[in-house]
Formats: C-alpha cells, sequence, structure tokens
C-alpha cells in the first residue's frame, strides 16, 4: 500500500500501515499509544512536544471511561457524541492522516471504523508575541508576528473584523508542506492578481521552504537576480499588514516565518513605515519627503561628490570648502570602495557580537578606528564624513532589501564615474532608472506604478 491508501477497519492493518510510513521506532518524538476504547482496541499517534498533555489527558480521561454499549457504528458518530473536543475532524487517507500528524495533530485509530479521527489539540513552542527588533514605531502597538502562523493570522483578524476579510491557506513544499496563507478583503482585493498568486503558489513544486518566505519568493519570481530591487514589502508588524489589507493589497504568511509579504508594492511604499499611519498628515508628510531626499542623497552623494573632486574647476565660489585639502595617498574610488566594504564587515560584525558588548565595540569601531585611519593617512577626512552620513542614512530605510539595492547602485555609479567621469555618471544614472522603470513586481506592474488599480 501506498500513502493514498484509505484506512481499513481493522486496527492491526492500520497500525502496520502507520510503522511502515512513519520511523515510530527509531523516533524518539513519534509516539504511538495503544488503549483500549469501549471494549475495542484503539492507538493514538502524536509527536511528542506539540501537544497540550493537560487537554489529552481530560479527552483520554473521557474516552477511556466509556464502555462497549456507549459505541456508535462509525467514526463520524464516535466524534460527534463521545468525543469532547471541539477541533476534531474525520479522515480516511493516509496521505491526509500523515500530514496532520507530523503538523501536531492527534491521530486516534479505532477498531472497527474505516477512518481515524484527527484531534487538533496541537501547541507549538513559540516565543511571546512583542514589537520587532527592527520595525518599531513611536506610537503605536507594541505587538509583532511570531514564527506561528495561527498567531499571526489571530493578530490581523483581531485589527479587521470583518466578514469580508478571508484567510485562505495554502500548502507548498514536497517534504516541509509547509503552510502558507493569502490574507486579504475580498470585497477589496484585485481578483486578477488574486487568482494568479493563487495558481502559482499551487503550482510550485519544490521539496521544502527551509528559509521560509525567501523561499517561496525565489519559487515565485524566479530567476530575476539582474534586478537587486525588492519584489515584496516584508513587515513584521501586524498593524502595518492590517492597514496594507485593507488598502486593498494581498499579505501572504509563512509558517515558521515571523514577517508578512505584502503586494502588490511600488518604491513608495518600500520607503513607508509604521510612524506613517500614527502621525498627523503633516508631520507623516514630512517624514516621508525627508525619507525620499535621504534615499536619493545615499544614492548620489558619494558619486557626485568623486565627479567634483575629478573636475574641481566645477565647483561654484560657495562650494570651494568641500575639495580635498589633504594629500590623497590613495585614490579616492579606492577610499571610497574600501569604505563600503568595511562598513558591511562593521555591521555584520556588530550583528555576531554578544549584545553586551555591541555598543562599546561599536563606539570603538566608529571613533577611534575612524581617526586613526584618517591620521595615518589612509582615508581623507571628507571621504570619512560622507561615508559616515550614508552608513547612518541606510537605517533612516525600513526595507532592509531596499537597502542593499542603494548600496548596489552607489557602487555601480562610483565605478563608472572613476573609469568614465562624467559620461560614466550620466550613464549611470540612466543605468539606475531602467532598473527601477523595469523591475516587476510580482503583479505585473511597473515598480513606479503607485496608485492601486
Amino acid at each position: 500500500m501506498d500513502e493514498t491508501t484509505n484506512a481499513g477497519r481493522s486496527i492491526r492493518e492500520n497500525r502496520e500501515q502507520m510503522n511502515r510510513l512513519l520511523p515510530i521506532r527509531e523516533s524518539f518524538d513519534l509516539i504511538q499509544r495503544d488503549i483500549r476504547i469501549g471494549g475495542r482496541d484503539s492507538s493514538l499517534f502524536f509527536v511528542d512536544g506539540m501537544i497540550k498533555d493537560e487537554v489529552m489527558f481530560k479527552i483520554m480521561d473521557s474516552i477511556m471511561k466509556l464502555q462497549e454499549s456507549d459505541m456508535p457504528p462509525d467514526a463520524t458518530g464516535f466524534s460527534q457524541q463521545l468525543l469532547p473536543y471541539v477541533e476534531v475532524d474525520i479522515y480516511a487517507e493516509f496521505d491526509t492522516l500523515l500530514k496532520n500528524l507530523l503538523s501536531g495533530v492527534i491521530i486516534l485509530f479505532i477498531d472497527g471504523y474505516e477512518a481515524g479521527i484527527a484531534i487538533d489539540c496541537r501547541t507549538y513552542p513559540a516565543r511571546s508575541v512583542e514589537e520587532p527588533e527592527k520595525d518599531k514605531s513611536l506610537r503605536g502597538s507594541r505587538d509583532g508576528f511570531v514564527e506561528t502562523i495561527v498567531f499571526d493570522t489571530a493578530l490581523i483578524r483581531r485589527r479587521i473584523r470583518d466578514p469580508h476579510l478571508v484567510m485562505e491557506m495554502l500548502e507548498v513544499g514536497g517534504s516541509s508542506r509547509s503552510d502558507v496563507a493569502l490574507c486579504y478583503m475580498n470585497n477589496l482585493a484585485d481578483q486578477t492578481l488574486l487568482s494568479s498568486l493563487r495558481d502559482r503558489i499551487s503550482a510550485i513544486r519544490v521539496s521544502d521552504l527551509c528559509m521560509n518566505q525567501q523561499s517561496l519568493a525565489q519559487a515565485l519570481i524566479g530567476s530575476r537576480w539582474y534586478n537587486p530591487f525588492p519584489k515584496f514589502k516584508f513587515t513584521e508588524r501586524p498593524d502595518t499588514t492590517a492597514a496594507c489589507i485593507m488598502e486593498g493589497k494581498i499579505a501572504i504568511l509563512v509558517d515558521n516565518s515571523p514577517s508578512a509579504m505584502i503586494l502588490p508594492t511600488s518604491v513608495l511604499d518600500m520607503i513607508e513605515e509604521a510612524n506613517d499611519y500614527y502621525f498627523p498628515a503633516w508631520t507623516a508628510l514630512y517624514l516621508k519627503v525627508s525619507r525620499v531626499i535621504i534615499l536619493f542623497l545615499t544614492v548620489f552623494l558619494t558619486p557626485l561628490y568623486l565627479l567634483l573632486m575629478m573636475n574641481p574647476q566645477w565647483l561654484p565660489p560657495s562650494l570651494v570648502f568641500i575639495a580635498v585639502r589633504d594629500v590623497v595617498n590613495i585614490p579616492l574610488i579606492c577610499q571610497f570602495l574600501i569604505l563600503e566594504l568595511a562598513i558591511d564587515g562593521l555591521r555584520l560584525a556588530a550583528l555576531n557580537t554578544p549584545n553586551m558588548l555591541s555598543t562599546p565595540l561599536s563606539i570603538f569601531s566608529g571613533l577611534i578606528l575612524g581617526e586613526f585611519a584618517v591620521n595615518s593617512g589612509w582615508f581623507n577626512s571628507e571621504v570619512m564624513l560622507y561615508m559616515a552620513f550614508v552608513a547612518i542614512s541606510n537605517y533612516t530605510q525600513p526595507n532592509f532589501e531596499l537597502g542593499y539595492a542603494l548600496k548596489f547602485m552607489r557602487i555601480i555609479l562610483l565605478v563608472l564615474t572613476a573609469l568614465l567621469d562624467w559620461p560614466g555618471f550620466a550613464a549611470g544614472c540612466m543605468f539606475v532608472l531602467i532598473l527601477l522603470c523595469t523591475n516587476r513586481t510580482l503583479s505585473g506592474r511597473s515598480y513606479l506604478n503607485v496608485t492601486l488599480k
């Protein structure tokens, strides 16, 4: 028999089939508990660590007291009349039974019943709901998504108490069989996009989603590696997700991932953050404009400075003071590229540094190393100033992927400017604009399309 075989009436056959399909004797966490219910041989199969012990104790205490005369003729009658629990389903195919069992659901077989009874009293190891470290808000709520998809959908449902809100569950991955939820307002979402997205997810043929949403994103967008701009907006905040859903967007949740993928999206959606929703209109507008200006500066400030230093005659009298006064021991382009790499090295070092040491080490690396680098003649103070601004400005962008896409654009502009002077700078600007215009989100719309259809 294979995995699609239906359960039989004999408890012995069902036990043998489950033992053939599962390494119950080899895996300590796969438990088979043989009991008698109403004078019949029965077996419980479950995963240790994924059940609520108190609930299971009450269920077993109730069903093990049943007499033979109490037993109904089929599994459906048993679940409806004698099983004191809410979430109970009846499944006949072993493939469905296995999927539920490995998800944490308890499977009960009773001799004489031609189906298995699935009792969903599972519980997953989960951290507490707390504010995301990266996406903080000054006045907003302090909760955030966790790695359990049911908790995440509940956080959204708590904010949108509308019957049009749909949480559609799909399954991806031949081995992982990961749960993927599409969250949308049925009366607001683009039905064409929704249907296309549902078909694409259902057509994915991968063994697992070990990297959660990133694995799903790669499977959805294919091999568009040449364009580094992100195709999705990611957020760990349920309030931001709920606001996007109410705007007609679709949110994708993946089990084991504490964030939501939002689409369709545009470049302006990428630079939005939670504070934009919580402040008055003028304050939010100012923050958005400031973020856009800083975004442009992070891309064009250092390439433009390099271009002016290569052509100092272009400097007006009022800006002569920005010219490099010290001796340039290393070409400016090399200084910029070395610092681009050094900043990422310091960021990675801070990421892997214990929390108690991260602050003093950051001060040491930022101040002492920077000062000694200038005094030793490796770098000029002007280059250090502009790169420090760029490094700090990157943190004004809430989207991590967008920050690195801008970094790659900045490096391309620096290299082209150093090689070709002003024609290289112009070509780099055109290249950035072309990438922005040709970058297509999953909906097929242009990245610069900021209006919902």
